[in-house]
């Protein structure tokens, strides 16, 4: 892939690969790529959050008074918060506002945040698709924050009988319904991560922009092959890990999304990826020796910057004994580590994936969010895994209510 600021480059070892599998998948992409375009472009289907006709359920003038807040906390779990998380870490935090993410039960969090802060001036946004979603409710109702008509607070939620939307009801909360055929994991693009991107100050045209690039010309054909092989791969089931290898900080809340999108979408029928998200360079000095000498079970997803960042200062020779550190400046080094890794992963025969990122924007984060969500679906299609629902996630849940009941 190489559109501007968005690379892809594939290092699948063929022995990871059986081609018997890959030739079938090879007769079965067009149909399932068609059917891909087909649900894009037909309402109530949750890949329609993709179309150029996407309708919001709302209106953005609505929305501009909470645009006074300078201090948003964001509420939710999973899929319902983690594209916010990762728009607010990959498009840099506006100098303007401060955001808080509730995305856990972490009780001194909240009580460090009660005694710090005036909630009365803090603008509230809680999403669960649900609207049951427990630790949602239970950080909700320990900030204590709802009132009557309060002005403070959005709720995103279904339209349906839940303990949310009843609360929505009860205290008359600004409301913006949850399209209910939009999984969590694939809301980003929706209502879900849009809301979040407008109050964060960040151009919502632009994050939708090139969210179609990848269902025609060159795109197209490389997302097609990398499906095929990551669904043979999937099928085999000898490679059970992902490790996404991440030289980017500002991209690891990206990753923590994609980890779950992968993981529910894909973990069915005994197969499925386990995703981890790896730092680097700091996990070449506790975890690089499994990866280069441990069982070869595994597929790297590497995240590199290709671009010169603005007053990246350079090593002096004063503060440096070394030579091969002075007029370096940290990215070099990063590179020059990164590097050294494919080289060594050449070596042996390891498979990777490189994402090669030159441009933070709203383009790019829209770029990657639609890549891996067409690639995640195509790939369940493939192998016969419903890549939309998550049954097993649901007996947990069923089981927590009894349990507190």
């Amino acid at each position: 892939m190489n559109k501007n600021n968005l690379q892809l480059e594939n290092n699948i070892n063929r022995d990871f690969i059986d081609n018997k599998i890959l030739k079938k998948y090879e007769k079965n992409i067009q149909k399932i790529f068609q059917n891909i375009i087909e649900e894009i472009n037909e309402p109530k289907k949750t890949l329609n959050v993709l179309s150029q006709k996407y309708e919001f359920n709302f209106k953005f003038k609505d929305l501009k008074n909470f645009k006074n807040f300078k201090k948003i906390a964001f509420i939710g779990m999973g899929g319902s918060i983690l594209g916010a998380e990762a728009i607010s870490s990959f498009l840099g935090k506006s100098e303007k506002r401060n955001f808080y993410f509730f995305d856990n039960i972490d009780e001194k969090k909240i009580s460090n945040f009660k005694k710090k802060e005036n909630l009365k001036k803090i603008l509230f946004l809680i999403i669960s698709k649900s609207g049951n979603t427990i630790e949602t409710l239970a950080n909700v109702s320990t900030l204590n924050i709802l009132k009557k008509n309060a002005k403070n607070i959005i709720v995103i939620t279904e339209r349906k009988n839940s303990l949310l939307y009843s609360l929505k009801k009860k205290f008359n909360l600004f409301y913006v319904e949850h399209k209910n055929f939009i999984g969590g994991r694939y809301s980003v693009l929706s209502e879900v991560g849009i809301i979040p991107a407008y109050l964060m100050g960040k151009n919502i045209y632009k994050l939708r922009s090139e969210i179609r690039l990848f269902l025609k010309g060159k795109l197209a054909l490389i997302l097609k092959d990398s499906s095929i092989k990551l669904a043979s791969i999937l099928k085999k089931n000898f490679i059970h890990d992902l490790i996404l290898v991440s030289y980017i900080p500002e991209i690891e809340k990206f990753l923590y999304w994609c980890q779950q999108l992968i993981a529910e979408s894909l973990g069915k029928k005994n197969k499925g990826f386990l995703p981890v998200v790896s730092t680097a360079p700091k996990d070449h000095h506790s975890l690089l020796q499994l990866y280069l000498d441990g069982p070869k079970n595994k597929l790297f997803y590497i995240f590199s910057l290709e671009n010169k960042l603005k007053n990246n200062q350079k090593i002096q020779k004063k503060n440096n004994q070394k030579k091969l550190l002075n007029n370096k400046n940290l990215l070099n080094i990063k590179t020059a580590q990164k590097e050294a890794l494919i080289k060594v992963f050449k070596q042996k025969k390891i498979s990777f994936r490189e994402f090669k990122i030159k441009e933070f924007n709203e383009e790019v984060l829209g770029q990657l969010f639609s890549y891996f969500i067409l690639e995640t679906i195509i790939i369940g299609q493939l192998v016969n895994i419903n890549p939309y629902n998550q049954p097993a996630v649901e007996q947990v849940k069923t089981i927590t209510k009894k349990i507190l009941n």
